[in-house]
């Protein structure tokens, strides 16, 4: 099922495409920028709509039919695990950060064993977006080309970037071969927080928390960085004014429930 903002719908599958099997879900923020909210409730279970930003990202990996999804947890640990407890699909598995937070690039690395040796999905917490005519994740996977990729982000246009506030990410050329901004610029695409990424990036990185730009940095050096634009809405609720603008944006009438 997709969430639309409005109401689940069924997308039929499309094609043949090798959709990854794994995926990973960046749940171990502090979420500090979102405060009060996450004195008391952890960032991935913050809701939009009636829903649990973390519920939403798992439904659109079990519509393009991801069989695991790796959550790693730090801050109010025991609140996410009791929330996935009971999801059948796709099946979560639990990475614990809870003796020290490893940062978006360690956690990866930490739950490396889990996600197998193909390609996986990766998606931040704070994120949620609305599909074009086919979802985003199967998107990612027509494009990614093993040969020459070590990592393919989902880009957007920073105008339609709801709840952003930086100066962009990349530019992007009509390829989806990325470079960085310079500190003096404006570039007109921002990275949307859902990706793809081979295993093999993380050869030879530390077992201590850094950065997945690090690791961006090293890809564009060698020319296997790609980004494909999407073509729907995004949103991101990072700060309880970039919830307040999804839910006004969205819509309150009729809230999606658990069901």
């Amino acid at each position: 099922m997709t969430w639309t903002g409005h109401q689940p719908v069924t997308i039929p599958p499309v094609g043949d495409v090798p959709i990854p099997r794994r995926a990973m879900l960046l749940g171990a923020g502090l979420g500090t920028r979102m405060r009060p909210i996450t004195d008391t409730v952890p960032k991935p279970l913050v809701r939009v709509r009636g829903r649990a930003l973390i519920d939403v990202a798992l439904d659109r990996l079990e519509e393009v039919g991801v069989e695991t999804c790796v959550v790693n947890v730090h801050h109010l640990a025991d609140q996410v695990r009791a929330h996935v407890a009971h999801r059948g699909r796709p099946r979560v598995v639990i990475s614990d950060e809870t003796d020290r937070l490893m940062e978006t690039g360690g956690g990866v690395r930490r739950a490396l064993p889990l996600l197998g040796d193909d390609p996986f999905y990766v998606i931040n917490s704070d994120v949620l977006w609305l599909n074009g005519v086919i979802p985003a994740l199967t998107r990612l996977a027509e494009t990614w080309d093993d040969a020459s990729m070590d990592a393919l982000l989902l880009v957007l246009r920073l105008v339609g970037a709801h709840g952003y506030e930086g100066r962009g990410d990349f530019f992007v050329d009509p390829l989806g071969r990325p470079r960085r901004r310079r500190s003096h610029e404006i570039a007109p695409f921002v990275h949307a927080g859902v990706q793809i990424l081979a295993p093999r990036l993380f050869e030879d990185t530390p077992d201590e928390p850094f950065s997945l730009n690090r690791l961006y940095n090293q890809a564009l050096d060698e020319d296997r960085l790609w980004a494909l634009p999407h073509d729907g809405e995004w949103y991101h609720v990072g700060t309880p004014a970039g919830l307040d603008w999804a839910e006004h944006q969205l819509g309150q009438s009729n809230p999606c429930s658990d069901q």
